[in-house]
């Protein structure tokens, strides 16, 4: 559901680095919301935020005390989530926190109590969910177009070379084991994961994955497969990977089913557009499938947040429950190649 513009929410953002910066902060301004606040211990990032004409914190306290936030953003390293949540849990603020939930299941699980335990409305980013082709491929499944859906096929792959960095002068934390948890099965699978269950509306319950380290210079894994099982029975298999050059076809989303096939063509990612074919699986025909190419799936995860935040009938789309079980299954699939004991453990 839109908003109107009654419906503009006060965002604060934790952590002002490449993603909240390029896409949540053009999203919020999209979606006809505002952005009041950032905290972030950079200055560099602090003042970009000031250029945006929000106030800026060095701290988390300052934007958890700004009266004009109502609901904050988790943008900060991953092993900097559980104590930006349990703050603004304390403090009653709506959160919308970046996948994954942490670099560690144990804080995941300490996250999901928090939040609990002071009941505030809390989402995981899984902006996957709110690209408008791939609502589009979950109505199709609904309708029953597919027939009996019997595999979900995803490609989620970028490249991520050790001196990449968000902003200039930062190191490059997705590569450090100790702040992201893992390579790009912790970083890029979270979405294929929790996008068979918007898709499907069941959850993997199954998993298993291989990781390489084949192409880039550090201790994280750099690609990974994943294959997985719901409880009916669907199939899924997930390729992410941080050593495929940007120019090269990487990101496809396919779901297959006795009556037809649904193909996504970039859209796995932070950016609008892209393409959604369906072909017939009695004759093999071939139609494109139109969907809003303009909407970014950031916008429209704006949209739905704050929707929710008025109309609280509306969250039930948010489940942190399901997301704590994205989290560990994260963590099986480490565990399922190394016997235990994988990073994110």
């Amino acid at each position: 559901m839109r908003e109107t513009v009654s419906d503009a929410v006060g965002w604060g953002i934790v952590g002002y680095g490449w993603v909240a910066r390029d896409y949540m902060a053009p999203g919020i301004r999209a979606a006809g919301h505002r952005l009041v606040a950032v905290s972030d211990p950079s200055a560099d990032s602090r003042a970009a935020a000031e250029r945006e004409g929000a106030r800026a914190y060095a701290g988390i306290a300052g934007l958890i005390a700004d009266a004009e936030v109502e609901a904050v953003y988790v943008a900060s390293p991953n092993h900097l989530h559980r104590e930006a949540v349990e703050a603004l849990a304390a403090a009653g603020k709506p959160i919308l926190c970046e996948k994954p939930m942490a670099a560690f299941l144990s804080d995941a699980e300490a996250m999901a109590e928090a939040v609990r335990a002071s009941g505030v409305f809390y989402g995981t980013a899984f902006d996957q969910r709110h690209h408008p082709a791939h609502r589009a491929i979950r109505a199709a499944i609904a309708a029953g177009r597919l027939g009996t859906v019997t595999a979900v096929r995803i490609v989620y792959a970028c490249w991520l070379g050790r001196d990449w960095t968000s902003c200039p002068g930062q190191t490059n934390w997705r590569i450090d084991g100790a702040q992201a948890g893992g390579g790009a099965l912790i970083d890029l699978a979270p979405h294929g994961i929790d996008l068979v269950d918007y898709l499907l509306g069941e959850s993997i319950s199954d998993i298993f994955a291989l990781t390489q380290s084949r192409a880039q210079d550090y201790a994280v894994d750099d690609g990974a497969l994943l294959i997985g099982r719901t409880p009916s029975g669907v199939l899924a298999n997930l390729h992410v990977a941080y050593n495929t050059p940007d120019a090269l076809p990487r990101r496809r989303l396919e779901v297959v089913g006795t009556a037809g096939q649904l193909v996504a063509l970039n859209t796995m990612g932070q950016t609008a557009g892209g393409h959604l074919a369906f072909t017939n699986g009695s004759d093999g025909a071939s139609e494109d499938v139109p969907f809003d190419r303009q909407a970014s799936p950031f916008t429209e995860q704006v949209r739905a947040f704050g929707s929710a935040l008025r109309r609280p009938a509306e969250r039930d789309a948010y489940s942190i429950e399901r997301d704590l079980h994205t989290a560990r299954l994260v963590c099986e699939a480490y565990e399922s190649e190394r016997g235990g004991g994988g990073p994110f453990s």
